[in-house]
């Protein structure tokens, strides 16, 4: 065990002797490492705090952006890391309406509900089902009725897990219990192949395997449309910089993409990521219909990591997902999951260096 992570970790147990969520569960960090892969995770909203791994001179570095302290991840509204729910994205005006009955939420964001509302999965303490540190951890949380306006109790688990020497699975799954609820899990890491503390990511390649978009109005709430990528600067079905077009848009990249045969069993390639300084790359997989491509373009002197601040395009975030506000465009796929039914989602990341 390194002498930089005992020390993070006697300043985290500093830092949270007092702190407890009122289901009994106590706030921690939690190590996984394989050889050079190494990940630091807390199950203060699942979060990924840390990924660790080497370039092409075998150099190691930290590639996900994050903060230092605990308190930090609770003050966030970037949502670093963290595991999103119950409903990933946005729900336009704040509200839907199922088995005739109408939900309102909180509008934490401008007048729309964002991210699960004003306490998400983002925000609450996770229960450690099962931790190897060489092999993977398991986070429990049981949603309660009408938690955040949604219905129904809902079980959920996300299980991040190495897989051989290179790759990073997560699986997401949850179950209602009692009531028909709608659940769009999402992953919200930032990451930056160069290092966390490298500077922003415009000369990254990247490639999204999503020849349309789901378009959306000024306050990001899809249209219920569809459109072709082609001759657009949201086209990156074949590899270029994340800035060559990016000046074109009002200033980032924020979009959902509709994945390439995607399906609900069976993994599907949703990106590709590589820095060409350092020659980290990153492919991503996962059995979901969406991927929301977000290029950082609302941080603003962010104080993370071992000082670093995160200013404008600083990291990548590859959300894969169901359609963004699915519960008020009946021509989008559902997201309502059935007692007796599993909500089922995975990713897999897979790392290399040439």
């Amino acid at each position: 065990m390194s002498k930089v992570f005992l020390l993070f970790c006697f300043l985290m147990g500093l830092l949270l002797l007092s702190q407890a969520h009122e289901n009994g569960e106590k706030i921690g960090v939690y190590e996984l490492k394989r050889g050079n892969f190494e990940l630091r995770l807390t199950n203060y909203g699942a979060t990924i705090i840390s990924v660790v791994i080497p370039d092409k001179h075998g150099n190691l570095a930290d590639v996900v952006l994050g903060y230092d302290s605990i308190d930090s991840y609770k003050n966030d509204t970037s949502y670093f890391g963290a595991l999103i729910g119950r409903v990933a994205n946005r729900i336009g005006g704040a509200q839907f309406t199922l088995d005739g009955k109408t939900y309102k939420l909180p509008a934490n964001d401008h007048g729309n509900t964002l991210h699960g509302g004003t306490r998400g999965f983002s925000d609450v303490v996770w229960t450690v089902k099962s931790h190897k540190k060489d092999s993977h951890i398991t986070f429990t949380y049981n949603s309660f009725d009408n938690e955040e306006g949604f219905p129904g109790k809902l079980d959920v688990s996300v299980t991040y897990m190495f897989i051989g020497t290179n790759k990073l699975g997560v699986k997401m799954i949850a179950k209602p219990v009692d009531k028909d609820t709608p659940v769009n899990l999402a992953q919200h890491t930032y990451w930056n192949l160069r290092g966390h503390n490298s500077g922003d990511i415009l000369s990254h390649i990247v490639q999204i395997f999503g020849s349309q978009i789901t378009p959306v109005d000024k306050d990001l709430i899809p249209t219920g449309k569809f459109e072709s990528v082609k001759d657009t600067p949201y086209d990156f079905l074949e590899p270029k910089e994340v800035g060559s077009q990016i000046h074109e848009l009002p200033g980032l990249y924020d979009m959902n993409y509709v994945v390439d045969k995607s399906g609900q069993e069976h993994l599907s390639k949703v990106a590709v990521v590589r820095d060409p300084v350092s020659g980290r790359k990153m492919e991503l997989w996962s059995n979901q219909l969406g991927v929301q491509y977000y290029t950082s373009g609302m941080l603003k002197d962010t104080k993370g990591k071992d000082g670093a601040i995160y200013h404008k395009y600083a990291g990548i975030t590859l959300e894969t997902q169901g359609f963004p506000d699915s519960l008020n465009y009946p021509n989008f796929p559902s997201q309502i999951v059935h007692p007796g039914e599993i909500y089922k989602h995975y990713m897999v990341y897979r790392f290399t260096a040439n």
